[in-house]
This record gives structure tokens, C-alpha cells and sequence, in this order.
């Protein structure tokens, strides 16, 4: 059980900036403006080591939070402060298909940091992990499509609507992988007992 919380806790902080944009205040220039530069020092400072191993997942949100610090305080751009909400969860969603499209899903590089090289290369680890990243992209298209919703259609929901929905696809996508590594793990563990009788 110890062990599943401390993955589940890896897995969680290369979504950690994204979980801070999303619990902290952004309406306002200077609280949207504020929200970034903290969420790109939190993709540096809780991600170090997933950027040293080249983890894209980590990489991309570095450089995400990077140009949109640069953007708003080096070029003071209201057009990304306006369209913020489709363009982070676009970006976000993005990643992930990224991942699945070049074959190197974003789950397979956090599931080999936990499990010995001669398991690396496995082709049920490559599926499951593809399955997952394939899941969380779709589970992000969620907020992305109710982002879009929001700017063609403001008002029409409550803000706390859409504060609730992407919170509540992170907590889903964090339960839903936990479950299912822990159901290929027991797969796993009675295939092994199966073969030794």
C-alpha cells in the first residue's frame, strides 16, 4: 500500500504546475500573471529530476510555463491571458497525444523508474502504459472541449463548474491508474503462481 501511494505521488508531480494553475487564483492580469511564474518555478523545483532523465511530460510543462511567463511579462500579452483556459488544457491534452502518436507515452517513462531494466522493454509494459496515456488524453479532452464551451458561451455555466470538472478528471485519471496498475500487478503475480504449479 506503501509502496502504490509513493507511485501514485511520483506519477502526481509531473502534473503537480498543472494542479497549481488550477487551485490557484487566476482572474485577474496580475493573479494570472503571478499563477504562471509560480507554476513554472514548481515545473523546475518538484520536477528536477524527471527533466534530468528527459521525462517529455516534464519538459513540455517547463517550457509551457515558460513562454507564458515570457509572453505576459516580457510582452504583456492579453490575447493568451484571454484564451488561457482552451490554451492549457489544449497544451496539456496535446502532450499526451504527443506522447501516444511518437510511441513513447508519457506513463512508460514514470513506469520504468520504478521497475528494473530487464522489464524496460516488455511489450505488456509498453501496452498498458500506452493504454493509460491514451486514457488520460482522452480524460483531458474533457475540460479542454468545456473550456472552448466557455469562451464561445461565457456565463452560461458557473465558474466553479469548470473548477470542478478539471479537478474532478485529475482525481479520476490518478484512481483509475492506480487501479488499473494494481489490477495488472495481481495479473501479473497470479500469471507467476500459475506458471510455478
Amino acid at each position: 500500500m506503501i509502496g502504490e501511494l509513493l507511485e501514485m505521488a511520483k506519477f502526481l508531480l509531473g502534473f503537480l504546475p498543472w494542479i497549481l494553475f488550477l487551485l490557484l487564483p487566476t482572474d485577474g492580469w496580475e493573479l494570472l500573471r503571478r499563477a504562471v511564474a509560480i507554476c513554472f518555478v514548481a515545473s523546475v523545483v518538484f520536477a528536477l529530476k524527471q527533466l534530468r532523465k528527459g521525462f517529455i511530460l516534464s519538459w513540455a510543462t517547463l517550457l509551457f510555463f515558460l513562454a507564458c511567463t515570457i509572453a505576459f511579462y516580457g510582452f504583456g500579452w492579453i490575447w493568451l491571458a484571454k484564451h488561457m483556459g482552451i490554451i492549457a488544457n489544449s497544451f496539456l491534452a496535446g502532450i499526451i497525444w504527443f506522447t501516444v502518436i511518437i510511441g513513447k507515452p508519457f506513463t512508460l517513462q514514470y513506469a520504468r523508474a520504478d521497475l528494473p531494466q530487464e522489464r524496460w522493454y516488455d511489450e505488456a509494459l509498453f501496452r498498458n502504459t500506452r493504454f493509460i496515456a491514451i486514457f488520460w488524453g482522452v480524460l483531458l479532452l474533457i475540460p479542454t472541449a468545456f473550456s472552448t464551451f466557455r469562451y464561445f458561451y461565457p456565463g452560461t455555466l458557473p465558474d466553479r463548474f469548470y473548477f470542478g470538472l478539471s479537478l474532478s478528471c485529475i482525481i479520476f485519471g490518478v484512481a483509475y491508474t492506480t487501479y488499473f496498475k494494481r489490477m495488472k500487478r495481481k495479473q501479473r503475480e497470479q500469471g507467476k503462481k500459475g506458471g510455478q504449479s
